[in-house]
């Protein structure tokens, strides 16, 4: 049975994007809220890994992906929001540091 439900709710990446996208078009969805967040350094600079390199996809890869609806300024956002949890957390340096021992493989 569960193998015939999911044969039922296999859906196309464009049929994602387009869920995804009716999502973001709730009401409230623009709103902000105040998060109170609490992890390790090691967290942040991990979470910031992970913004960074889903935004950095090839240009095929966003034209098949749910990114490919969101708007720019979304994504910038995420982008500033990473950035500023590697400030508060005192990592920046350490940030690019390792990013230069990355660019010398």
């Amino acid at each position: 049975m569960l193998n015939d439900l999911k044969r039922v709710i296999m859906l196309t990446t464009n049929d994602v994007a387009k869920v995804y996208d009716t999502i973001l078009s709730i009401p409230g969805m623009n709103d902000t809220v105040k998060i109170d967040l609490r992890i390790s350094r090691k967290n942040v600079l991990l979470l910031n890994h992970v913004i960074e390199r889903g935004l950095v996809l090839k240009d095929d890869e966003k034209n098949d992906g749910l990114l490919s609806n969101v708007p720019e300024e979304n994504l910038v956002e995420l982008k500033s929001i990473a950035g500023q949890y590697l400030e508060k957390a005192g990592l920046i340096e350490l940030k690019e540091k390792l990013n230069e021992l990355g660019k010398g493989k």
